[in-house]
Order: C-alpha cells, then structure tokens, then sequence
C-alpha cells in the first residue's frame, strides 16, 4: 500500500520547498562521475512532481542552481546548464499535458542565453497550468533576494513611490522575487546536512523543516509522502500555545 493513502488531505501542505542534495555522492558512492548523478536528480525531480500533483500539493519550490554553485569546477557548470536545457525541453509537454506551471526565482539575467530562452519558452507554454506551480530556484540565494528587496525598496523610496511608514513586513515580502506565491509550509532538505544554504531565509520563517539521510536521486514518491506525513504530526502555533489552536 503507498503511504498516498495515508495522507490526512485536510492538513496538506499548500507550499513545499525541497534543497535537492546529494547528487555527487550518490554518484561516488557508485563509483561514477558527478554528472551521472546529476542525470539521475533530474529522474528524480520528474518523480517528485508527479508526486505533488498527485497529492494535490499547489506549489513546490525546487532549489536547482544557486548563486553560490558559480563558483564549482566551470565542467560542472557547463555540464548542469545544458542538462538544464535538455530537461526542460524533455519534460515541457507532460508538464502541460499534467497541469503544472513552471515559475522561477533567481538572477536569471546570469544564465546562459539558450538556458533563459528554454525556460522562458517553457513559462509561456505551461501558463494555463492550474494544478501545480513548479518554481525553479536558478542563480538564487536568499541574501542575494534580500539585498535586492533592500536596493528596490530604497530606489522607490527615493523617488517618492514609498513613504517611511509604508515599509514594513508585507512591504519587504512585496519585493521578494517570491511575491505572490505563498510562504513554504514544509522544507525538506535531502542528503543528510541539516542547514538551509542560503534558501528562502525571510520566507521559511515559520516552515517546517524535515531533514532525511536519502540522497536526492533516491527521492522519491514515498519519500514525498512520509516527508508530508512527518509534517502532518506536528502542531503549527506561530507564537500561539496549543489551546489557542
């Protein structure tokens, strides 16, 4: 029986982040060249997806490349920027026919040009996707985001759009590249580290986390599933004590 049917749908998760970790030592582990491991995260990307949508999940957040990776072997780069360009061109036409969106988060004017044209061409043919929105985290970092927020908002106070007393939470939330998609109920990180690197620090604020050993190309449905499950055991408060609930 998969752990599917073990799912409370009442208390779902409306927004799942996932730092996809361990590619390269799945891959040394098997004696094989990082790039296969790579190969095999994007198997594993495709399972999770469908995993989501099957679950009803709305939105996941996948962190694929961030600002911090430029700075691996250029190989490796390269190599992660043309499977980026396959995988994409690949998956387009299931992500239509299954209903989901593609969306990105990041410093995108960094990538190369055939990577933003593929993914732009992909935004504009999977719009109309209404059961899942898939977010790319590409050439992002979180401080990165929030310096940005910072010199936007500063541009507009400066030119008079905001006033001192409009600047606040919601503001600075309006001025994330993530605005208006819903803060991430569940973070889950695989391969075995227990910190977040630099992902969506303002937004996790009150998310949960689930930490598991499984490296990303092992990650799959079930794994989904029990991640969600792990979740649906714990009682969210936001400052509250459980009879407030």
């Amino acid at each position: 029986m998969s752990l599917i049917d073990k799912l409370d749908y009442n208390r779902l998760p409306c927004h799942i982040a996932i730092i996809m970790d361990g590619n390269g030592r799945w891959a040394r582990a098997r004696g094989l060249e990082r790039s296969e491991g790579h190969r095999e995260g994007v198997s594993a990307i495709r399972k999770v997806v469908e995993a989501a949508s099957k679950s009803s999940i709305q939105y996941l957040t996948l962190y694929a490349f961030s600002t911090e990776n430029w700075n691996r072997p250029s190989e490796e780069v390269n190599g992660l920027m043309d499977l980026m360009v396959y995988a994409i061109t690949r998956e387009t036409a299931d992500l239509i026919k299954n209903g989901v969106r593609i969306a990105y988060i990041g410093d995108i004017e960094r990538l190369p040009g055939n990577v933003r044209e593929t993914l732009e061409g992909c935004i504009r043919e999977t719009a109309k996707g209404e059961r899942l929105t898939l977010v790319l985290a590409l050439s992002y970092s979180s401080k990165w985001e929030i310096a940005e927020a910072a010199r936007k908002i500063t541009c507009d106070f400066t030119k008079g759009i905001l006033q001192e007393k409009d600047i606040n939470e919601k503001t600075i939330s309006r001025y994330l590249t993530t605005n208006g998609l819903p803060d991430p109920d569940l973070l889950i990180r695989t391969g075995g580290e227990q910190r977040i690197s630099n992902f969506l620090l303002w937004q996790c604020a009150y998310a949960e986390f689930y930490f598991t050993d499984t490296f990303w190309p092992d990650f799959g449905e079930e794994e989904l599933y029990k991640a969600i499950i792990d979740y649906q055991g714990r009682e969210r408060r936001y400052g509250k004590i459980s009879e407030q609930i």
